[in-house]
């Protein structure tokens, strides 16, 4: 089937193109989220007719992406699992939850954009992309952990190079507290 791009979509196209896609992906995911016009002489002629108000749209939402991009720069959520000896976790981490660990770090982002190529199932810190416009995408850490002390044990041994050097670090700040109580 083929169809005018109204806006850029992934290993696609740009806004114009003319591209041939398969019937069922036009119809399920391009044409009801209206990133695509069916291919015919009369919407080609409306598209060109409209193409400076869908381009003049499109760098109106790209801009405003980047606002919230420069404020999710570095943003960091904590979701607390249930997990088993070895770090996996029972379930999973979606993109549902990590939408709504963000919100509650006072962020608005939508689950749709948050990128996972597959569920997050093991304790850790990760990098997950978050794409607020085809063009725009921030790379934001989740810490997966069982209590918020292992999420702060977590962030801790991130900021460091290896587990090793966080440990040894850890360690000599209980030792540096412990000698601090017993002066005291």
């Amino acid at each position: 089937m083929k169809v005018i791009l109204i806006e850029r979509v992934d290993n696609l196209g740009h806004i114009g193109d003319e591209v041939n896609v398969r019937p069922g992906y036009a119809r399920n995911f391009l044409l009801p989220r209206k990133k695509a016009l069916r291919w015919s002489k009369e919407n080609l002629a409306r598209f060109e007719s409209q193409r400076k108000e869908i381009e003049a749209r499109n760098l109106q939402h790209r801009q405003d992406a980047e606002k919230v991009a420069k404020t999710l720069t570095g943003a960091s959520c904590t979701i607390i699992r249930q997990a088993g000896e070895t770090g996996h976790l029972y379930g999973s981490v979606s993109a549902r939850d990590i939408a709504e660990g963000l919100a509650a770090g006072g962020f608005h982002v939508d689950r749709q954009q948050v990128v996972l190529n597959r569920p997050i199932k093991t304790l850790g810190v990760h990098e997950v992309k978050v794409a607020l416009h085809p063009d725009v995408a921030v790379t934001v850490t989740v810490n997966v952990a069982r209590s918020s002390a292992e999420a702060a044990e977590q962030e801790a041994a991130s900021f460091f190079e290896s587990e090793e050097v966080a440990r040894e670090a850890l360690a000599e700040e209980a030792a540096a507290e412990a000698s601090d109580e017993a002066t005291a």
